[in-house]
C-alpha cells in the first residue's frame, strides 16, 4: 500500500498498525499535501491519503472510487481567513473582487458558506476570481466565477492591490497591512461553532475503493491507531476540532456538503450516510466499527 498523510504522528501509527498485519505500507512524502489530491481521487496513484472534504465530497459526486476513512488531520475555525488590505469588513464585499485559490478549496467553501448563512451576502454579487482548477475531473467552476489570467498569483494580485478581498488559509502571506475583514473573528467562529455543535473540518482521510476491499483490516488497524493519536490530545476550544468516526464528523461534513451544493461545487446533493454506506460496503464492516 502507498499513503500520503500530511501530519506525521498519525502517518508513524498508521505505518506501524499497518505492518503488523503483516501488509506493506510505503509513506509517500507530497507536500503540500493537497497537491496528492488529484492522482490519488482520478488516477488511483495511492491507496490512503489526506484528503480536503469538499474533494472527497466531489469525488462522491462524480463516482470516483474513493471511501471516507473517518479520520480528521485538520480542524479549525475559519473566519479569519476572509482579509483584506485596506479597511474593508465583511459587509461591503458585495460589488468587490475577491480571490480565492480555488472555487473547490474547501476553505473558501466554508467562508462563503458563512457569508451567505451569518451575513446575507449574494455570492454572485461578489467578482470572484480563481487560479486553479478542481482536483476532481469533470467539475468546471460556475459561469459566475472568473479564472484569474495564466501566470497569476493570489498572493501578488491581493498584496499589489488588484483584489479588494482574499480568501486564505495556510497560503496566507506575512505583511503588516493585511486585516481579517470579519472583526473579532475568532470570538465569531467559536460562537458559531459553538451553535453547531461541531467546528469546521478541512482535512479526512480518504482510502481507494480497491485497497478497501483488499486491506480491510490493514486500513482498520490505521484507523485504530490514529483514533488513538488524535483520543490522546487535548480538545482546546468550544468544540472538538478533531472529530473521529462517523458519528462525530456527521455534522462538519453534512454542513459542508450542504455550503458546497449551494455554491455549486457539487452538482448534486452528497447525503452522510451514503458515505458511510460506501466506506462500509468496501471494507466489509459495520458502521459501528468505525465509529458509526
Amino acid at each position: 500500500m502507498k499513503m500520503v498523510l500530511g501530519r506525521d504522528d498519525l502517518a508513524a501509527a498508521a505505518a506501524s498498525a499497518v505492518r503488523e498485519t503483516g501488509t506493506e505500507l510505503e509513506r509517500l512524502d507530497v507536500r503540500p499535501v493537497h497537491k496528492a489530491s488529484r492522482g490519488f481521487v482520478n488516477q488511483a496513484s495511492m491507496d490512503v491519503c489526506e484528503l480536503a472534504v469538499v474533494t472527497l465530497l466531489q469525488a462522491a459526486a462524480y463516482g470516483k472510487p474513493v471511501v471516507l476513512l473517518p479520520i480528521t488531520t485538520l480542524g479549525r475555525f475559519q473566519h479569519q481567513t476572509l482579509v483584506t488590505c485596506g479597511e474593508l469588513t465583511v459587509g461591503e464585499i458585495e460589488g468587490r473582487n475577491a480571490g480565492v485559490r480555488s472555487w473547490s478549496q474547501t476553505t473558501g467553501v466554508w467562508m462563503r458558506g458563512f457569508l451567505t448563512e451569518q451575513y446575507g451576502v449574494d455570492l454572485q454579487k461578489v467578482d470572484w476570481v480563481v487560479y486553479e482548477d478542481s482536483h476532481v475531473e469533470g467539475y468546471e467552476d460556475p459561469a459566475w466565477v472568473k479564472r484569474a489570467p495564466e501566470g497569476s498569483r493570489l498572493q501578488a494580485d491581493f498584496l499589489e492591490g488588484r483584489l479588494d478581498f482574499g480568501i486564505m488559509g495556510n497560503e496566507l502571506p506575512a505583511d503588516d497591512r493585511i486585516r481579517t475583514a470579519i472583526a473579532d473573528a475568532h470570538e465569531v467562529a467559536a460562537e458559531w461553532s459553538r451553535g453547531k455543535g461541531f467546528a469546521p473540518v478541512n482535512h479526512v482521510v480518504g482510502v481507494s475503493e480497491a485497497a478497501a476491499r483488499e486491506h480491510s483490516a490493514a486500513v482498520c488497524a490505521a484507523y485504530d491507531a490514529m483514533r488513538a493519536v488524535v483520543a490522546a490530545a487535548p480538545a482546546p476550544g468550544p468544540v472538538d476540532l478533531n472529530p473521529v468516526g462517523f458519528e462525530a464528523l456527521r455534522g462538519p461534513v453534512s454542513q459542508a456538503a450542504a455550503f458546497a451544493l449551494e455554491q455549486g461545487v457539487l452538482p448534486r446533493p452528497v447525503e452522510f450516510d451514503d458515505l458511510v454506506a460506501r466506506s462500509c460496503a468496501a471494507l466489509g464492516v459495520p458502521p459501528s466499527r468505525l465509529g458509526g
